[in-house]
């Protein structure tokens, strides 16, 4: 269960992204981007944003037992959003304060989160979020975990606006938003180096 009422410590990184580094040896994460909806003394956990799967909305509305027949919808592909809970769809979409969905975490200035059927049922009738990407599954951590990955260069962090994020997620090529997530850094990409430097 999701807890948005503990208290950020001075190193969370929530409403950034996470982006694999070329060393990383996890078949789950190479090359992924992720976007971090909670980082606490607890753990973290997040969503890869660029790992389309073979299934697409379609297919899953159909096994929920809904039907779909938003044309530009159907085609559209559920992504891997980690290899937690991977029977299990999780909903990332811009925040609004218009609508509010059963069981969703909001990032303070980023994105929400939400696991209910209520938000695929507004989709389907044609007024949930304009703008969502849906996963199965979901990427964790416990404490202290990721801060250690980090530090042996598994992980960079990018900070990027709220609508930095926004075009990279949901307007942006799934197969473009790594490179897209890295210029935002500043530099070239293929100057990345998996090995941890030691003085």
């Amino acid at each position: 269960m999701l807890d948005s009422s503990i208290s950020f410590s001075a190193n969370h990184l929530a409403n950034q992204f996470l982006i694999a580094m070329p060393g990383m040896l996890d078949p789950n994460f190479e090359g992924s981007v992720i976007y971090l909806f909670e980082h606490t003394e607890r753990g973290a956990m997040g969503l890869v944003v660029n790992r389309p799967t073979e299934v697409d909305l379609a297919t899953l509305f159909d096994k929920v037992e809904l039907k779909l027949e938003i044309t530009p919808l159907l085609d559209q592909p559920v992504y891997f959003g980690g290899p937690v809970q991977i029977e299990r769809g999780f909903v990332l979409h811009e925040t609004s304060t218009e609508v509010a969905y059963s069981s969703s975490l909001s990032v303070p200035g980023g994105l929400t989160m939400t696991t209910s059927k209520d938000v695929l049922e507004a989709v389907a009738a044609g007024n949930g979020p304009s703008k969502f990407l849906m996963t199965l599954g979901y990427s964790g951590w416990g404490a202290g975990q990721l801060e250690e990955e980090i530090t042996l260069n598994g992980w960079m962090n990018v900070p990027l606006s709220q609508q930095q994020m926004i075009d990279i997620i949901f307007d942006t090529p799934s197969s473009q938003r790594y490179e897209r997530a890295i210029s935002h850094l500043g530099f070239d990409p293929s100057c990345l180096s998996g090995q941890t430097g030691h003085a």
